[in-house]
């Protein structure tokens, strides 16, 4: 019996909880928003499938579900120029959100942005075991880079670490040709702005980050152990410590099974140096 949790049930957190029950990831759900009315709807929404699967909206419950999503907070919109302006509106919601995770011994999955400020808060403020504090944005941000290099005829395999924000770092070295640095620079743009071209036609990016977060909730539950970008809280690892940041990590039941260090050009190394100071600086006095 798998228990999945998700504390903020709007578009992409209520998309999840259907993903993970469609696809029968789970077997219970937990779902909680601050908003009971939209909390309401969302349920009834979920139980008009038919789906036999039982659902509380206790937030309190989610201390004992197998893998919590924490998507809760206020979205970026158009109005809004960077992820990392949202901490100071986000922040006071993952310290509510924190209560029922204080006994919390699952795997924590962290959409709400800034993530990876809020992955590396979520961690400390809650005395998680960092191997179960998962940020995600990496995946999507890669399948972003995917389709740019296929507007661009380049093969290989698209990675992006760094931070799920302005200082993402597509990894160029990976693949099939070299790409000059303005070549780069160029595509980099074009990624920084991908979601907002989201936002500013529907209001939000959902499926994205709904399909791959599925994918992670289904590596974990399968043991999977598949390689994917993701945020992690570092200790020396890539030579930083005191923030999360998007790193290749082996995912499986336990949560981070293994952070891979991979050798990296210098372009890509100061690029994921930038993201790490950037971030340790959000972070900084986040406990």
């Amino acid at each position: 019996m798998v228990r999945l949790a998700v504390l903020g049930a709007g578009r992409i957190g209520g998309e999840v909880a259907y993903l993970s029950s469609v696809l029968s990831l789970v077997d219970e759900l937990v779902i909680y928003d601050a908003n009971k009315p939209f909390l309401h709807s969302q349920v009834l929404d979920l139980q008009h499938t038919g789906l036999d699967i039982p659902i509380s909206t206790d937030p309190w419950e989610a201390s004992r579900a197998d893998i919590c999503v924490f998507s809760a907070g206020i979205p970026r919109t158009p109005a809004i120029r960077t992820r990392a302006d949202l901490l100071g509106a986000n922040l006071p919601v993952a310290t509510e959100c924190s209560k029922p995770l204080s006994r919390f011994g699952g795997v924590l999955i962290t959409v709400t942005n800034p993530m990876d400020a809020n992955n590396y808060y979520l961690c400390r403020h809650n005395r998680l075991d960092r191997s179960k504090c998962i940020g995600f944005g990496g995946q999507v941000d890669s399948a972003r880079f995917r389709l740019a290099l296929g507007r661009h005829r380049i093969g290989g395999e698209a990675w992006v670490l760094g931070d799920h924000g302005e200082h993402q770092v597509p990894v160029f070295s990976r693949l099939s040709v070299p790409v000059p640095v303005p070549d780069r620079e160029e595509i980099l743009a074009g990624l920084r702005r991908a979601s907002m071209e989201v936002i500013e036609g529907k209001g939000g990016t959902v499926f994205g980050p709904a399909y791959h977060i599925a994918r992670l909730i289904r590596m974990v539950v399968r043991d999977e152990r598949e390689l994917v970008a993701c945020s992690c809280v570092l200790e020396g690892e890539y030579g930083m410590d005191g923030c999360s940041l998007g790193v290749p990590a082996r995912i499986g039941r336990e949560g981070i099974l293994r952070i891979e260090e991979w050798d990296l050009d210098d372009w890509e190394r100061q690029g994921l140096g930038r993201a790490g100071e950037f971030i340790r600086d959000l972070s900084r006095g986040l406990r």
